[in-house]
């Protein structure tokens, strides 16, 4: 544990200011506490349990720590799987310990996420993460160095997700995410390769192909896929997608380039009606459309 390394907290819970001067010269610190309007950047957030329904936070590597009086089981219960590391009761807690807990939470967060990078997975889909789909991508474009054959990543960005976790709670958007990985993974050989890019998209990577315009007959059964109702926690919900189309090697002989060009298509694409996409595989430029499914 590095007890040394400066810390910022963002605080959206009553807090006394024992509590806060107990955080900026505790040993387990130095922690600079922060209001709402200096959120981004932040390695810990303490929550009331009002905030604490918003999950994510500002960070997606943000440790989490939940101030409620009287938490039942449940309510910890429900906060600890949607990704809090701890329960705070201020009346049960001395501001002198404050620190300590939230030291604890950000080293167990790190520690969840250097696992996860380990592992090379999502660990939410068990897809591979975009560390192993660039590996995978520079494994192949090496074979193809001298005899290139069409290859096409596809990145999906997917609209739904923050409403559906807004009204139904993290754990039925994490739900969703993984029938949407279903959907892609079924939709597609088992040697291409379905990947993981985030909370709200993902890579296909066609490893192979006849001809370049394949890449498009298979985004747009992918699409159709997604379009599709999709029941979560006993409710019916339906996402948007935006597509966009990288070429190998058309569009670059290199993964992150290949990556960048796509993602950068695919955050650019309206998702008018159900979905929508853009390739930039045609004459260098890239162009929309939209199905209404």
């Amino acid at each position: 544990m590095n007890v040394t390394q400066r810390a910022r907290v963002l605080i959206l819970a009553e807090a006394a200011d024992a509590v806060l001067a107990a955080l900026r010269t505790s040993p387990f610190g130095p922690f600079e506490p922060v209001g709402a309007d200096a959120a981004t950047g932040v390695d810990a957030a303490i929550l009331d349990v009002a905030h604490a329904r918003q999950f994510p936070v500002p960070s997606e590597s943000c440790a989490v720590l939940v101030v409620a009086e009287e938490p039942t089981p449940a309510a910890v219960a429900d906060w600890l799987q949607r990704g809090a590391q701890d329960v705070i009761v201020p009346s049960r807690t001395a501001p002198a310990d404050w620190p300590l807990r939230v030291r604890i939470a950000i080293e167990r967060r790190r520690l969840a996420d250097a696992v996860r990078r380990a592992a090379g997975l999502d660990l939410d889909t068990g897809l591979p993460d975009p560390q192993q789909l660039v590996e995978h991508m520079s494994h192949l474009m090496a074979l193809r160095a001298r005899e290139p054959a069409p290859m096409a990543l596809l990145v999906l960005r997917i609209e739904g997700l923050a409403s559906t976790q807004a009204r139904l709670g993290r754990e039925a958007a994490q739900v969703l995410r993984r029938k949407l990985a279903v959907r892609l993974r079924a939709g597609v050989r088992a040697s291409d390769v379905v990947a993981s890019l985030g909370e709200d998209r993902f890579a296909v990577l066609l490893v192979s192909m006849l001809a370049a315009t394949d890449a498009q007959r298979v985004a747009d059964k992918l699409l159709a896929a997604l379009a599709a109702p999709i029941q979560v926690a006993g409710q019916v919900v339906a996402v948007a997608a935006a597509l966009g189309i990288g070429h190998h090697p058309a569009d670059g002989d290199l993964p992150q380039a290949l990556l960048a060009r796509a993602s950068a298509l695919a955050a650019a694409a309206p998702a008018r009606g159900r979905v929508g996409f853009a390739n930039f595989a045609e004459g260098g430029a890239a162009t929309g459309a939209a199905n209404d499914g």
